[in-house]
């Protein structure tokens, strides 16, 4: 009985629910009918009557109870298929099923709008791919490709409708698919060859684990920047020859005219002296300008090995006679580096702290400090701070009278060829200028070394 039961549909366990309801009620009448009426043929009629009306009103009740549920059932089936455009009509507040089809409208709503702002960002994020000069690819769990931009295209010479199903082994890419986060490679591909920057990254979709590729082609962004690195480099040089031959070519020329008079002065032997002089001091100083160049283009590779580095700071210190340049730092001071290099580096900046602060208040101190996995050294200056201008960096370039130029390069030059960092910056609590060096420690010293 259980069982059958379990097979009832809810309209006909309501339509039986409403009919019990209702038996008691049957039963009282007919009793009472046939008690006023023993023998009589009217109670029956009129107790079958009312068993009619009974029923009757029990199916109205039911298809009134049902017809809401088929409109909530309706309303969902829409909302699965993905229309959100169904809505229920004649929702009242504080009605049961009324409260219901107005949470219903309203999700049916918020789901929309949710929809639209996906497919409208959707849309956005497939114009950005495939407006990147950078190759998007996408491999499914298979490693199988599902997804290419135009760059991908491009790079790998094909469609994507020919590409879509390749694997990433067919298409030379599956060590790429190995790659922790970022790798800098040098490859030729169907769409050219050169330096690439290949990055990786796993995304899910529908549960099931897929690879992301982005490939950026590094070498006209090198070649760009090598190419203004010229120009600056070239600008530069041809400022510093210009001023050393320019006065050579004038004086050779008086000379020239010179010996040629009929007859010589008195005093040419003076004049011509005078101007072999200039000519030999030009092409000294021209001499001295090659060396430095010579003495950026050829520095060694550091030598790390453990030293002080408070001792060497306060021996650089010392080195500077025009003022006292203060000394801060705990001691000692162990660092794991080519001490040699790093005092050369330290001598020019304090060279050009000093050569500022002269022309400032006269104060110049050098500092050092633990700073997590590195030792910060800051010099500092009381002068008149950085100049505006790009070109500190680049070689030869100075502000200063009778300055090289090289100072600056060759300490950043060195930082850097021990795996750390220079920067310039003006001061924040005063007027003057802050040269930052970070040193790694040991491991990543010797690791860059």
């Amino acid at each position: 009985m259980n069982r059958g039961r379990s097979r009832w549909t809810f309209e006909t366990r309501l339509l039986a629910g409403a009919l019990l309801i209702a038996a008691p009620a049957l039963a009282a009448l007919l009793v009472a009918l046939l008690a006023f009426m023993p023998d009589d043929r009217r109670a029956f009629e009129l107790w079958g009557a009312v068993v009619v009306v009974t029923l009757a009103l029990a199916l109205f009740l039911r298809r009134k109870a049902v017809y809401p549920l088929y409109t909530l059932s309706n309303l969902l089936e829409a909302l699965r298929e993905g229309d959100y455009s169904l809505r229920g009509t004649g929702a009242q507040r504080g009605d049961a099923v009324g409260e219901v089809v107005h949470e219903i409208n309203a999700l049916s709503q918020s789901l929309r709008e949710q929809r639209l702002s996906f497919e409208e960002r959707g849309a956005l994020l497939a114009k950005v791919v495939a407006t990147l000069d950078s190759a998007v690819i996408a491999f499914d769990d298979e490693a199988t490709l599902r997804l290419a931009n135009p760059a991908a295209e491009r790079l790998l010479g094909a469609t994507s409708a020919q590409l879509t199903g390749q694997t990433a082994q067919t298409l030379a890419l599956a060590d790429c698919l190995s790659i922790a986060d970022v790798k800098l490679l040098e490859r030729q591909f169907p769409g050219g060859s050169g330096r690439w920057e290949v990055r990786h990254a796993r995304f899910r979709e529908n549960g099931r684990p897929h690879d992301l590729l982005v490939i950026s082609d590094l070498s006209r962004a090198l070649r760009e920047e090598e190419r203004l690195a010229w120009q600056r480099l070239l600008r530069v040089l041809g400022h510093e020859l210009n001023n050393s031959l320019a006065p050579i070519r004038s004086m050779a020329g008086t000379l020239v005219k010179l010996v040629g008079l009929e007859p010589l002065p008195h005093d040419w032997r003076d004049d011509v002296q005078g101007g072999l002089q200039v000519i030999g001091d030009r092409s000294e100083a021209l001499a001295r300008f090659m060396a430095r160049y010579t003495q950026l283009a050829r520095l060694p590779p550091p030598s790390p090995r453990e030293f002080d580095l408070a001792a060497l700071a306060r021996r650089t210190a010392l080195l500077e006679q025009r003022i006292a340049v203060r000394t801060e730092g705990d001691a000692p001071a162990p660092a794991f580096a080519d001490p040699e290099q790093i005092e050369q580096a330290l001598i020019n900046l304090v060279r050009n702290a000093t050569d500022a602060a002269l022309d400032g208040g006269g104060h110049v101190a050098l500092r050092w400090q633990r700073a997590g996995d590195d030792w910060r050294v800051d010099i500092i200056d009381d002068g008149p701070g950085l100049p505006p201008s790009e070109n500190l960096f680049v070689p030869f370039f100075t502000t200063k009278p009778g300055g090289s130029g090289i100072g600056l390069v060759l300490a950043r030059q060195i930082v850097e060829a021990h795996g750390g960092s220079l920067v310039l910056e003006n001061r924040a609590d005063a007027r003057g200028c802050v040269a930052r060096l970070r040193l790694p420690l040991r491991d990543q010293a010797s690791a860059n070394a």
